[in-house]
Parts: C-alpha cells; structure tokens; sequence
C-alpha cells in the first residue's frame, strides 16, 4: 500500500469540477431571478408583459455586468 503524502495529489479535476458548479450555479440563479422578476411583473401587478420584459432585460444586463468573470491580475 502507497503512502500518503500531503498535497502531491493531482486535483485539477476536483478543481474544474467545483469551478463548474460554481458557474452553473451563479448563472443559474441569475436565469431564475430574472424568470421570476418578468413573470411576477406580468401576472401579478399592472406592469403587464412590457413592463415585466423591461425589468426583466435591466436584470439581466446588471447582472451579466456584476457577474462576469474578471481578468486575473499577477
């Protein structure tokens, strides 16, 4: 049996891994936020389909804005 050595352990999938279900779940939440924001301003207050397609489009442009993915500095 091999034995254990403290941090000479290849993780790079372990590490792509968590980067993707990070991404998966930042922009997925964004999706919903701006599903639930149009179709609540649609259905249930007077904004209609314009006003909730509005405020639906401002959501996510802001947040596309905030989440995007920033340069690396050295």
């Amino acid at each position: 049996m091999a034995e254990y050595h403290r941090g000479e352990m290849d993780i790079q999938e372990q590490a792509s891994t968590f980067h993707a279900f990070n991404l998966m779940t930042k922009w997925g939440s964004l999706a919903l936020s701006v599903l639930l924001t149009m179709l609540t301003l649609w259905f249930c207050t007077g904004a209609g389909f314009l006003g909730g397609l509005i405020a639906g489009v401002v959501l996510a442009a802001a947040g596309i804005f905030f989440l995007r993915e920033k340069p690396q500095q050295h």
